[in-house]
């Protein structure tokens, strides 16, 4: 039972960061010093992606899920968990890249409102 909750945690916590890879930039706008925590961020979530690895969160999701007498699941946690929810077919590496290229255009479309902000406000 310990073990299901552990890898129920794990997720939940990967799904939380992938959010906040994303869309992150919004709390930068409320609060410029997050911008410490996010670009980091942002840029492992986006090699995560672009390099096509797996996340450390996965295989730890899964042995906790193995340990309490679950199946694990191949693939990464991106294809297991969001693209079921975003997109009916299988994760493909053009997709992989896609969604890697997206974090980036978002963020750097969020980053961009804040330095003009920030021009703005000191002239």
């Amino acid at each position: 039972m310990i073990y299901r909750l552990a890898a129920d945690l794990v997720a939940s916590l990967h799904f939380a960061f992938v959010l906040f890879v994303v869309l992150g930039g919004l709390l930068v706008l409320r609060w410029p010093r997050m911008a410490w925590l996010h670009l980091p961020a942002v840029l492992w979530g986006a090699l995560i992606e672009l390099r096509g690895w797996i996340c450390p969160l996965t295989p730890l999701e899964n042995r906790l899920r193995y340990e309490s007498g679950m199946a694990g699941y191949e693939g990464g946690f991106v294809e297991h968990y969001l693209l079921p929810v975003l997109y009916p077919a299988t994760l493909s590496r053009s997709v992989q890249i896609f969604l890697g290229l997206s974090v980036l255009v978002i963020n750097a479309c969020l980053y961009g409102s804040i330095l003009m902000r920030r021009f703005r406000s000191t002239r």
